[in-house]
């Protein structure tokens, strides 16, 4: 039985395709089209999925929708009424995209030239399908926390076998996701793409001078629900979030994009942090008690806030936590997909062990792109001989563009879109931020280690939790390596921790194994393979392109090396290239 999921219209758009509820394939829209979150109809993703599974649209027997349009439709029209006439504004302006949004079916049928059956699953339902399901527990407690659904906001649930139940919500407007999302408009940020630059800006804040702020906008209950005093919001009326009366609460307007990070944008990105995790926390707490549960599995878009996810195990009851690698929208693609199949009576259960779910090209593909582009570069005959060289060239500080196997399935590079360099040079994160990566100073870059050696390093949770593994934990590192890895110690000690276990990238294992016989530290800085602005690369003319715009020094596609200095711009034809 084949199922497709699609997500759209909202946040990045993405497709899944399962087979007998296992998952052959999923990749986000922006990664084809090259449109940062990119909410369109997926068209490039469903045809990849519907590639890898080699089947037709009409060999499908379900597509399944990630959330129900006419229900969020209900909502968004009882919003408007409520805070009429000064609504109208947003009302009028969204009611073009509305029609889009309204016609989704007929959209799907007309694109996929389908005739079968869809189904429209709940946004919050996708969510928690999205991350128990694939989960390797037979039974957990279930978290959900994003922006919005339809109404619901965050809700906890179980999950027991192949069913999965929500069992209470928390709706519109009181929201963690919005609280969070209108916090970094104030500090300047981008909404629904920048609030993980506020997580990593919060180390260099404290708190305490608008701590009570916080606690004057957002209430905590007993019953582990919240509760937003909506006078300090606008975002359920007007076309932007921070009100005038938070604005004075906070001591001045928003800042502008080009304007300065002071240390009080800091304090309040400190503040926010932290009201926010003492929330998280006392929601897991209650769901804890109320379920029983000795598991954990979470989504949503605030699941993706690593440093929160660090602290989960070590301030709640629970003992073990999965979290869906792509936590947010593009996950409910898959969510959607394995809710119907387990709906229809289908009892099996396949464990997620890897996010690797995106295209691939093999050696004989990224040559030929090679060769028709007149790119130089050097042939490795063997994986070890590969492996030798790139570690050599990473400890000798170039900036290596790595590009092998199948793409990444949500926001975090993990070793096959990677940007790796040595974590041990002091100079490395402003090398990396300002020459290669185009943003702020202020970012941390991630540090990935064998799950073999995370323990020594790291200061994390026993057994190793699998969110580790999809970069959704930050750790503290160990006192003592704090300044022999500096370009991956944050300012507060912390790292945001991948690790990687040799049965899921062997190649990638194995290059940060002979790092550490060079170096002494078997550690690389991780980060994806992008820049400001721009997906994750996807092909090999993305990752080409990349690198020939920025101070990448060596990309290594396949078992092919190329220096960007032995290809300077002006003897690649960068029209065949940009039109390819």
């Amino acid at each position: 039985m084949f199922i497709l999921g699609i997500s759209c219209y909202y946040h990045d758009a993405a497709a899944c395709i399962i087979k007998d509820g296992k998952i052959v394939a999923a990749a986000e829209e922006e990664r084809f089209t090259r449109k940062k979150h990119d909410s369109n109809f997926p068209v490039h993703a469903i045809r990849y999925c519907l590639r890898e599974a080699g089947i037709s649209a009409q060999q499908l027997d379900y597509i399944s929708y990630y959330e129900k349009p006419v229900l969020k439709f209900q909502r968004m029209l009882n919003q408007h009424l409520q805070m009429a006439p000064r609504s109208f504004r947003i009302f009028k302006d969204s009611l073009v995209s509305w029609t889009q949004k309204m016609n989704v079916e007929k959209k799907i049928r007309e694109e996929l030239n389908y005739a079968g059956d869809i189904s429209f699953m709940e946004h919050h339902q996708s969510h928690a399908a999205s991350t128990f399901l694939p989960s390797p527990f037979e039974e957990a407690a279930i978290i959900t926390v994003d922006g919005v659904g339809e109404w619901a906001t965050t809700t906890i649930g179980i999950g027991k076998g192949s069913t999965v139940k929500i069992l209470k919500e928390i709706h519109f407007p009181h929201s963690l996701g919005l609280l969070y999302s209108t916090m970094t408009a104030y500090l300047g940020f981008t909404v629904n793409n920048s609030e993980y630059k506020v997580m990593g800006l919060s180390p260099y804040g404290n708190p305490q001078p608008y701590a009570k702020h916080f606690e004057k906008i957002v209430s905590s209950h007993d019953d582990g629900s919240f509760s937003l005093d909506m006078s300090y919001f606008d975002f359920h009326y007007k076309p932007w979030m921070p009100s005038s009366k938070l604005c004075r609460l906070f001591g001045g307007k928003p800042r502008k994009a080009e304007e300065q990070v002071t240390q009080r944008h800091k304090d309040i990105a400190a503040a926010l942090q932290q009201r926010t995790e003492d929330i998280l926390i006392n929601i897991i707490k209650y769901a804890q008690k109320e379920t029983g549960m000795h598991n954990l599995c979470f989504a949503g878009g605030v699941a993706l806030n690593s440093v929160a996810n660090g602290k989960i195990l070590k301030k709640t009851g629970f003992k073990e936590v999965w979290i869906q690698p792509a936590a947010g929208d593009s996950g409910n693609a898959i969510g959607a997909a394995l809710q119907l199949y387990h709906t229809l009576g289908n009892a099996q259960r396949t464990h997620q062990e890897t996010a690797y779910l995106g295209p691939a090209f093999d050696d004989a593909q990224i040559k030929d792109f090679l060769d028709s582009h007149f790119v130089k570069y050097t042939l490795c005959k063997t994986k070890s001989e590969l492996v030798k060289k790139v570690a050599r060239l990473i400890h000798e500080n170039n900036v290596i563009g790595w590009f092998q196997g199948r793409m990444e399935w949500g926001p975090r590079a993990l070793g096959a879109r990677s940007i790796l360099s040595n974590p041990c040079n002091p100079k490395m994160q402003d090398i990396l931020n300002l020459k290669v990566k185009h943003r702020e100073r202020f970012r941390p870059f991630a540090p990935v280690v064998c799950v073999d050696d995370a323990l020594t390093y790291f200061e994390c949770d026993e057994p190793i939790p699998l969110p580790t593994d999809f970069m959704l934990m930050v750790y503290p590192i160990r006192e003592q390596w704090r300044k022999k890895i500096p370009a991956v110690t944050h300012v507060d000690g912390s790292g945001r921790l991948q690790t990687i276990r040799r049965e899921q990238n062997p190649l990638y294992y194995e290059l940060i194994k002979a790092f550490g016989k060079l170096s002494g530290i078997p550690i690389l800085i991780n980060t994806s393979f992008n820049i400001r602005g721009e997906p994750i690369v996807c092909s090999p003319k993305d990752a080409y392109w990349c690198m020939m715009g920025t101070g990448i020094d060596y990309l290594v596609m396949g078992k092919y090396i190329i220096k960007r200095a032995d290809n300077p711009e002006d003897t690649w034809d960068s029209e065949a290239v940009a039109g390819d």
